[in-house]
């Protein structure tokens, strides 16, 4: 049974990954996939894991074929802070004496418990990215300069989302905004918009707990006095509460953004994000 199960393992890597030297690389999550790929061009081979933006990535549970990735990994991405915990598992589960790992909020300081939405902070991105480059530097010391030349590359393609960044933040800075969970908490700071609802509404709603009476009341007043200008909210989570706060905003002709955790399908980390901030821009714009 050992030997078929190790074959089946070996007959899941691609032709590539087997034979050509390539770095394996498993993400956690698609967006830090896209800059894995970026980072790596054709000296890597990507495999990320959670990749549907239909569904709650809070709630994915691993399988025996993510555990044959951990195992054959040369480098692991995982997001941390709690945010995908199955992948610890894997870990742990799946030992090596080869594999690397990049765990993003231990990179940024941050621990369980804090915000874990780091692919909404810019400036984690560019560390994350920094990380990333290093690691395959370490991994494939011959190909170091193509990694380099391949991390140059990244800081052109991240100029469009950075410029776009830079323009909301000008046209808009300290504009009221609304989000009924924390995953917009990070850009909306980079973003120099004010984002007014209740910490305690947000963080509730991103757990997948119910919010604090009281923390609903004031975002309903909030929302009713028209004290916010787009009201943000996570297409892949969605409850009683949330949806009622969306039609009350509609009501108020209030504009509403739909934001996703995980990128959509034939994009890249960069793309996803300047159509998302573009959404954004034509949001605040709207009405004035």
């Amino acid at each position: 049974m050992l030997c078929l199960f190790l074959l089946a393992a070996a007959a899941c890597r691609s032709p590539s990954a087997a034979g050509s030297g390539a770095i394996h690389v498993v993400a956690g999550e698609n967006f830090w996939g896209s800059l894995a790929s970026q980072l790596g061009g054709s000296k890597v081979t990507v495999q990320s894991v959670v990749t549907d933006p239909n569904t709650d990535p809070h709630e994915y549970e691993s399988s025996t074929t993510d555990a044959r990735a951990f195992a054959d990994a040369d480098l692991v991405i995982l997001n941390g802070a709690g945010y995908d915990d199955w992948g610890k598992k894997l870990l742990a589960a799946n030992s090596s004496t080869h594999r690397q790992v990049v765990d993003v909020a231990g990179l940024l300081g941050r621990k369980v418990g804090d915000n874990p939405h780091f692919w909404y902070q810019p400036d984690y991105v560019v560390r994350v990215a920094d990380a990333i480059t290093a690691r395959y530097k370490s991994i494939n010391a011959a190909d170091s300069g193509y990694f380099e030349q391949r991390r140059a590359d990244f800081t052109a393609a991240l100029k469009p989302y950075q410029d776009k960044i830079a323009s909301i933040k000008k046209s808009f800075s300290h504009t009221p905004i609304g989000a009924t969970e924390s995953i917009f908490v990070y850009m909306a700071g980079a973003l120099g918009l004010d984002l007014i609802s209740p910490p305690e509404f947000m963080n509730a709603i991103a757990e997948g707990n119910d919010p604090p009476a009281s923390s609903v009341a004031v975002f309903h007043d909030q929302i009713a006095a028209n004290q916010i200008k787009v009201l943000v909210y996570n297409v892949q989570t969605s409850t009683a509460v949330t949806t009622n706060l969306r039609q009350l905003a509609s009501s108020h002709h209030i504009a509403s953004l739909g934001v996703s955790e995980t990128m959509p399908a034939r994009s890249s980390f960069q793309d996803w994000q300047v159509a998302q901030l573009q959404g954004l821009e034509n949001a605040l714009s709207s009405g004035s």
